[in-house]
Formats: structure tokens, C-alpha cells, sequence
């Protein structure tokens, strides 16, 4: 019989490794010599139970105490020392993650229960701007699965009963032996129900629910924008085997406004000046949100320039804080003039032609005085 190998080698950890290298050397080597991975292997199947026995002593601490001291010589006796099949269990469902990714569930640790939460479910929802800025209390019409409500969700005819799975005796797992240790799947037969259905309900045909329609209370907070999601619990779909209901989620879309405009919390609109009305100043009426509110437009107003009306744009989710509006200044060009109009304009142009002429002589005539010098 030959020599047993040191622990430490077998995992390839240094002897002063924590917890977490320990397991992540000892979870490398099972995957590598999984005996699913190597059918008929031998060998790999000696590696896997010889990476087992030295993480089972290395992971508990007197146990590794103790062999640190006296090595395999210190470990006679102890439970679980000595590398049978005793403790490997153990050892398995500390890996529950080794097997799901061979079988699909966690190893020893999977719940007898097939019990399963619902589906989630998603609604797309278009309101106005203004119940985006301000809120809204409305019903929503979802369209989900609910339980049977002829067979109260058995899936069986009204009046018969399910029947215990022959194959699996109602546990709902199949076990078979791989090596030298047994493993449990999802029975195939009844899908981990633990019984089958031989006498289906004619509404449901035996799935345990049906589509049906149903109203659902939705209250949208004043600020929400475009893109805004909002989850209600348990709203989704019902869960399997008495799980708990899926969430229902509802995106928002906001439809645009013709008039307004947001940027975060503010909100934007534009007003149309004349050139008089900018030039010479004008007190003006400009909508908000709620209502309307007088601005002073000051003399020199050009335009693109922008005035602030704090605390009248959209209420923040967090905060409920508003933010401001901004009015933004469009010059609008008149297209039909009057006679008079036209005297006035052209009297204008005059002006401001004879003041541009005054400009650019006295402009040369600085420059020749200097040159001059």
C-alpha cells in the first residue's frame, strides 16, 4: 500500500493557506476529476476522493491543528479522518455550486420543495406631460396567468385527484449512483411535482392556470420622466406550488409637449418678440405649468436670451423640490408691413445707417491721425 500524499500537496496550498484558498484549490481539483467528467476513469475518481479527504481535514480547524502536529498518524481515530466514504456528504454540500453546474441544482442542499416564485411581468404606459410633472391616480387593464379557478390550480378534472408519481413515489427527485456516491435530479416523469395528472381539467387542460385580465390600481408620482420605471410587488404572475407572485413593472413614456420642453426639473418654453417689443422692453404674459405669469422683458433684449422663473418647473422624486422655467426669447420678422410701417422702418435704417457711416469715419480718421505720428 503505498504512502498517503501530503494534504497541502494534494490541494497545492501553501501550509499557512486561509479558508478561501483551501476552497478554491480544493473546488479547481473536483471540477478537473469530477467523475461525470471522466466516466470510467479510475484514476480521476481516486484524485476526487483523495482532494476530498484533504480538504475535509484542512477545512476544520482542530482537525488540521492536529495533522499540522502529527500528520496522517495524529488523524486515527478522529471522525472523519480517515477517508472512507464516511464524511463525504459533508463535503458535498459545502459544494453545492460544484454540481450545479453538472446537474442544475445545488448538490445535497436542494429544497425538497418545488415551490417557485412567479414570473415578472412588464407594462409600457404613455401619459401627458402634465400628469408626468404633476402625478396620477389610474387602473391599468394586465393580461397574466392566474390560478385555475375550476380546479383551484391542481390541474385535475373537478372531482379527481392527482396521482402519486410511480416513478420517483412522490418525492419529486430521481437518484441514481455515479462512482461511489449517489446523486438526486428533478424527476423526469412527473418534473419534481411528485405526481402526475391523469385526468386533466377541461379549462386548463392540466397546467393550473389560465390567462385572464385584471385591473390593477397605479399611482404615478408628480416628476416621473420618460424611461421612469415603477415596480409593483407581487403583481406579476402567481407563483408555482404556492411561491410567492411575480412584480409587475410599468414603464413610463411621456408624449411630448407643444409648448414645453423639460431639462431635468426645468422646463422650457419659448416666447416670440417683435423687434419693437426687444428693442424698447415690454412687460408679457407667458404660460407655465399651472397657469400664467406676467414677464418684464427689459429694452436691448437679443435674441436666444433666457429668463428664469424660479420654482415653476417640474416637482423632483426625491425631494418634491421644483425647478425653475426658463423662458427663451425668439425674434419674430413681420411679413406684411403697412405703408406707415414702412416710413417708420426705412426712417429707422436711415438712422442706423448714418450712425454706422459716423462710426467708421471717425474709425479712419483715428487710424490716419496715428499714422501721422
Amino acid at each position: 500500500m503505498s504512502p498517503k500524499r501530503d494534504y497541502y500537496e494534494i490541494l497545492g496550498a501553501r501550509r499557512d493557506a486561509d479558508e478561501q484558498e483551501l476552497k478554491s484549490n480544493y473546488r479547481k481539483i473536483a471540477l478537473k476529476y469530477h467523475p461525470d467528467r471522466n466516466p470510467g476513469d479510475k484514476e480521476a475518481e481516486e484524485k476526487f476522493k483523495e482532494a476530498a479527504e484533504a480538504y475535509k481535514v484542512l477545512s476544520d480547524p482542530e482537525k488540521r491543528r492536529v495533522y499540522d502536529q502529527f500528520g496522517h498518524e495524529g488523524l486515527n481515530g478522529m471522525n472523519g479522518g480517515g477517508g472512507g466514504a464516511g464524511g463525504f456528504e459533508d463535503i458535498f454540500s459545502s459544494f453545492g455550486d460544484i454540481f450545479e453546474e453538472f446537474f442544475g441544482f445545488r448538490g445535497s442542499r436542494r429544497s425538497q420543495s418545488s415551490m417557485m416564485r412567479g414570473a415578472d411581468l412588464r407594462y409600457d404606459l404613455s401619459i401627458e406631460f402634465m400628469e408626468a410633472a404633476f402625478g396620477l391616480e389610474t387602473e391599468i387593464e394586465v393580461e397574466k396567468m392566474v390560478v385555475c379557478p375550476t380546479c383551484g390550480g391542481s390541474g385535475a378534472r373537478p372531482g379527481s385527484e392527482p396521482k402519486i408519481c410511480p416513478q420517483c413515489g412522490g418525492t419529486g427527485q430521481y437518484v441514481r449512483t455515479q462512482g461511489f456516491f449517489s446523486v438526486k435530479s428533478t424527476c423526469p416523469n412527473c418534473r419534481g411535482e411528485g405526481k402526475i395528472i391523469t385526468d386533466p381539467c377541461p379549462e386548463c387542460r392540466g397546467r393550473q392556470r389560465v390567462v385572464d385580465t385584471k385591473r390593477v390600481s397605479l399611482k404615478i408620482p408628480a416628476g416621473v420622466d420618460d424611461g421612469s420605471k415603477l415596480r409593483l410587488a407581487e403583481e406579476g404572475e402567481p407563483g408555482a406550488n404556492g411561491g410567492p407572485p411575480g412584480d409587475l413593472y410599468v414603464f413610463i413614456r411621456v408624449k411630448p409637449h407643444e409648448y414645453f420642453e423639460r431639462r431635468n426639473n426645468d422646463v422650457i418654453c419659448k416666447v416670440e418678440l417683435s423687434f419693437v417689443q426687444a428693442a424698447l422692453g415690454e412687460k408679457v404674459t407667458v404660460p407655465t405649468l399651472e397657469d400664467e405669469e406676467e414677464l418684464t422683458i427689459p429694452e436691448g433684449t437679443q435674441y436666444g436670451d433666457t429668463f428664469r422663473l424660479p420654482g415653476r418647473g417640474i416637482p423632483s422624486l426625491r425631494t418634491n423640490i421644483r425647478g425653475d422655467q426658463i423662458v427663451q426669447v425668439e425674434l419674430k420678422t413681420p411679413k406684411h408691413l403697412n405703408k406707415r410701417q414702412e416710413e417708420l422702418l426705412q426712417e429707422f435704417s436711415k438712422i442706423e445707417s448714418e450712425k454706422f457711416t459716423t462710426r467708421i469715419k471717425k474709425l479712419f480718421k483715428s487710424g490716419s491721425a496715428k499714422a501721422a505720428r
